[in-house]
């Protein structure tokens, strides 16, 4: 499928397994953010909608208010952060590469990287709509997917 020219109705067959549809208030901007720290690829990006790709999985960011119909555009804050309680794990990115861009760029660094219990190195890094993105790659004696 190419996710530059393909329809919204043939998209939105094609869907599969679970999926990750996140309520932004600028699109365009969540998808630099995106990009540039966790190196994430946009597609079909306009002011309402955008298609992003990470190592093969698919999610998607709609503008606030392309949800005016939807139930839970109400249920929004009004202020930031409006992302607590929301955490989204990037299992293939570097944390350290990842806080060092996010630190470029000016993005809140929530957790600086650190290796944890549950066998993995991983950063806590906010976009400015306060959901918490958490790069993270296995701890080196994990990295074979067994303890060594």
């Amino acid at each position: 499928m190419d996710l530059e020219t393909v329809s919204a109705d043939e998209f939105g067959a094609a869907l599969t397994g679970i999926g990750l549809n996140i309520l932004v208030r600028d699109v365009p901007a969540q998808v630099a953010f995106l990009e540039d720290i966790f190196q994430m690829e946009g597609h079909r990006v306009s002011a309402d909608f955008a298609i992003m790709t990470y190592h093969g999985h698919i999610m998607q960011l709609h503008g606030d208010h392309t949800y005016s119909q939807n139930p839970l555009l109400g249920h929004l804050p009004e202020t930031p952060p409006r992302g607590a309680g929301a955490e989204f794990r990037l299992y293939h990115t570097d944390p350290d590469a990842a806080t060092e861009r996010a630190k470029a760029r000016g993005a809140y660094v929530l957790q600086e990287p650190a290796d944890k219990p549950h066998g993995l190195r991983e950063c806590f890094i906010l976009c400015d709509n306060g959901y918490a993105w958490v790069a993270s790659l296995p701890l080196p004696q994990f990295r074979n997917g067994e303890p060594s």
